[in-house]
């Protein structure tokens, strides 16, 4: 029989992870189908992952912190950030999994060596990101519109302000890891202050992915070079991936999963 796998999430219609796994599983001919499932109510995720007999999940916004709170087991990084992506079946155990952090170090690999990071948003994204880079010796700044979220990252020794008391250096890399410019022409901060950041900066990274946000088309005015959420979204899905099926990906799978991301078969 067939395994089942799904992605959770609060809207999910969006999602692209499906195309992605079902492109590994055919790869490697592992006999397995992975859906989207609409769940409102975070609250109820691991009772329908176990009444459904999922072998494996993902889950996305905005359920990611209950996902952890719910698992019975939280494996590395995870258990700092407190927010997870990744179910998978393990002995009637349900294991969690954050591939999140990992997957947005790959993503950044390209850009070279990275010394300091701004992170715009105060979210499950960024603190990932965040504490991925400060287990890389990464100086960090969090950057959110509120006060309200920054005790998180003051806890984990990580530097961070509201827009009302940010005080600008010279960062090498900024990173949107908020929503502002997924279906809007939102800027995640303050345009004159992302300008004043921009200026200085040589790399700007969105975690949304599909299309160039006004974020990236500011950075790329002040000659950044740029990167969207493809990359962070394909390795997630292949460290994902690895968990679901218990293999190690090679590059002709993580090429099989890019042409599954972007439709391609």
């Amino acid at each position: 029989m067939s395994k089942k796998f799904v992605i959770f999430g609060d809207p999910v219609v969006h999602s692209k992870s499906p195309q992605m796994q079902n492109a590994g599983f055919k790869h490697i001919n592992f006999d397995a189908i992975y859906e989207k499932f609409h769940l409102v109510d975070g609250n109820s995720l691991k009772n329908e992952f176990i009444k459904n007999e999922f072998s494996g999940a993902n889950i996305t916004v905005p359920h990611k912190e209950k996902a952890f709170l719910q698992a019975d087991v939280v494996k590395g990084i995870a258990q700092k950030i407190e927010a997870v992506n990744t179910y998978v079946l393990q002995n009637n155990q349900v294991i969690a999994y954050n591939t999140d952090a990992p997957g947005f170090l790959k993503a950044i690999q390209s850009f070279g060596k990275i010394n300091k990071v701004l992170i715009l948003g105060a979210g499950g994204t960024a603190k990932a990101i965040s504490l991925a880079l400060q287990e890389e010796n990464v100086d960090v700044t969090v950057l959110n519109r509120s006060k309200s979220k920054l005790d998180f990252f003051k806890n984990h020794g990580i530097k961070s302000f509201s827009f009302d008391d940010f005080v600008n250096e010279k960062f090498d890399l900024v990173v949107n890891s908020t929503s502002a410019g997924l279906k809007d022409e939102e800027l995640p901060a303050p345009k004159e202050l992302l300008e004043n950041v921009l200026k200085s900066s040589s790399f700007a990274f969105d975690c949304i992915y599909g299309r160039i946000t006004p974020f990236l088309v500011l950075a790329k005015s002040f000659h950044n070079e740029i990167k969207d959420g493809e990359d962070m979204l394909l390795y997630q899905g292949v460290l994902a991936f690895e968990y679901f099926t218990n293999t190690k990906a090679d590059n002709k799978l993580v090429e099989a999963m890019r042409k599954g991301l972007k439709g391609e078969s």
